[in-house]
């Protein structure tokens, strides 16, 4: 069961989308220090590229061309502001990403996007730090976020506590949380029980289970003891598509855990691959993800102009450039340093709304959806600012 799904794996990771490149408010600022250089917003900005064009695991060479289109396709769309894009290979390791950025910053980058993985982008970072520099990653993971590196992927953080909040709002106070034994599935687990105390829900309990089918049956008769003898309304599953999901949205329902009593909600988007959608045991069940109107504005401008698909994660690239342009083109010598990335109004990216914290994690604006006669349905419409509800 495992299999099914395994070339879906990156993909479900992070998959975003849109195509909207302006500020949403570009005069906010941040109350943070921060480095970075003091430029010329009249010349054309120097931005580097950290892509793993020439690396040796299967799909990098495909990813690292569709982040550079998207980069592309975003200085396109700038008006009013220049920016002058280099691309450097990392070949996909942490040593050559070190030495591509501090290429770039000698070659007068102001600020360098990329890499994609997080010890090639630590190390990156770690190269630039003591030069005034800051680095927009593409990764996900928030261990390497902090100092002058920023994580453009979406947490689990982020999406947890948007599930964990709508939840609490439909009245869902007793959680028993289902997760695999591994670092993603841990670092999920987490990320639910602190935004479910925030809510003010009940962790009713914890289940994990290993990565083999023979273990996820096993878990089976533990997940339906504990939801029955907690009474619990919600089932959070931090499993995805290229895992355990197939099989346990298979299992529960028929070991008596029924949707119809007790609310499937899922960590990863369960939309991903689209086969995803006709499995009997995800219909009803929750999941969050990036404005799917502006998703859609996003791929089809980016098949007419490159005659193919984007990566699910290439859209981050936009996202970069969107955000640096929108702050050079206010005028600010300092719109590169800590301070002008992080002004708490964000940028509009993408999938929608998204800002760089303080602490180099992002947050973004997620809408949260239900399958229905296998289709996705929006259930609780993305947020258009900060400043009001739905985060």
């Amino acid at each position: 069961m495992f299999a099914v799904f395994a070339s879906a794996r990156k993909a479900a990771i992070a998959c975003l989308a849109a195509a909207s490149a302006l500020v949403l408010a570009a005069c906010d600022t941040a109350t943070i220090g921060g480095g970075g250089p003091s430029i010329d917003t009249s010349r054309p900005v120097p931005v580097a590229l950290l892509v793993p064009r020439s690396s040796a695991q299967p799909g990098d060479a495909v990813l690292a061309q569709s982040l550079e289109n998207a980069a592309r396709l975003a200085v396109s769309d700038l008006r009013g502001v220049q920016v002058d894009l280099r691309v450097y290979d990392t070949g996909g390791n942490a040593a050559l990403a070190a030495q591509a950025a501090s290429q770039a910053v000698d070659d007068g980058a102001g600020i360098i996007l990329g890499p994609v993985y997080a010890e090639a982008a630590n190390a990156a970072g770690l190269a630039v730090r003591s030069r005034n520099v800051n680095l927009l990653s593409f990764s996900n993971n928030a261990s390497i976020a902090g100092g002058n590196v920023f994580i453009l992927g979406p947490t689990f953080a982020n999406t947890a506590t948007r599930l964990a909040n709508f939840a609490a709002g439909r009245g869902k106070q007793s959680v028993v949380i289902v997760h695999s034994n591994d670092v993603a599935g841990q670092t999920g687990r987490d990320a639910f029980q602190s935004a479910l105390v925030r809510t003010g829900s009940r962790v009713s309990g914890t289940v994990p289970y290993d990565l083999s089918q023979q273990a996820v049956i096993a878990t089976v008769p533990t997940i339906r003891d504990t939801v029955q003898s907690a009474g619990a309304d919600a089932l959070f599953l931090t499993a995805n598509t290229a895992g355990a999901l197939p099989l346990l949205t298979q299992l529960l329902p028929e070991a008596g855990v029924s949707p119809d009593s007790v609310q499937y909600i899922g960590l990863t988007r369960w939309d991903i691959p689209p086969q995803t959608l006709e499995l009997p045991g995800v219909q009803g069940g929750w999941f969050a993800l990036p404005d799917p109107a502006k998703a859609a504005q996003f791929q089809a401008r980016y098949q007419a102009s490159f005659g193919d698909q984007p990566h699910p994660i290439g859209g981050l690239a936009y996202d970069g450039i969107a955000a640096i342009g929108a702050l050079v083109g206010a005028g600010n010598a300092d719109a590169l340093t800590g301070a002008a990335l992080t002004q708490a109004a964000g940028f509009q990216g993408v999938g929608g709304i998204f800002r760089l914290l303080p602490d180099g994690t992002n947050q973004r604006g997620l809408a949260v959806a239900t399958i229905q006669n296998r289709q996705v349905v929006v259930i609780d419409p993305a947020p258009t600012n900060f400043a009001g509800p739905g985060l």
